[in-house]
């Protein structure tokens, strides 16, 4: 990858030996796996069993999860928060794990729907749960910097499974409480 990025270096009319830019082609290439590592990441490995047993049948929500990615159509990043919520179903998630999972899918070139859906159907795989409801907000630096340059954009997904699609009472209180 190094040798990859010094060679774009080349193609944008930079000369890659000079001292500011000496090191950027090994510093891009492990910032590059470092942004792409949902790729490499097992998902089961993460988890680490950390679902555990629960009477609680009441929504649980993490909302506000720091988001970051790259879209998959100009490898910018877009970044946002995430908000996760489900119906347990004897089931619960280790807190953390839930942030974990955004990350693993966030951390791989995308786009935002996918990324709700994915993140949506993970927790639903781990938790069996009875729904799941996934709200991402994010800004695009590929409408920001380029073409539209739209600053003040924010592109909001959702994805809802279970009861959170049927039950219309489940949805609006999911989305009345990610807005607190």
């Amino acid at each position: 990858m190094h040798n990859y990025y010094k060679e774009l270096l080349k193609l944008v009319g930079d000369d890659p030996e000079r001292a500011g830019l000496k090191d950027t082609p090994a510093r891009a290439a492990r910032a590059l796996q470092f942004l792409t590592q949902g790729y490499k990441q097992d998902l089961d490995k993460i988890i680490n069993q950390a679902v555990f047993d629960t009477d609680n049948d009441e929504m649980v929500i993490v909302k506000d999860i720091e988001l970051y990615s790259l879209c998959e159509h100009h490898m910018l990043p877009f970044f946002g928060k995430c908000h996760v919520g489900y119906l347990p179903n004897g089931k619960v998630l280790g807190l953390s794990k839930v942030a974990r999972i955004v990350d693993v899918f966030g951390r791989r070139l995308q786009i935002q729907e996918n990324l709700t859906q994915q993140i949506a159907e993970a927790v639903m795989k781990y938790t069996s749960a009875l729904g799941v409801g996934v709200v991402i907000e994010a800004q695009h630096l590929c409408m920001m910097m380029r073409g539209v340059e739209k600053q003040n954009s924010v592109m909001i997904t959702s994805c809802m499974l279970g009861a959170f699609r049927h039950d219309p009472s489940t949805r609006s209180e999911f989305l009345s409480l990610i807005k607190k």
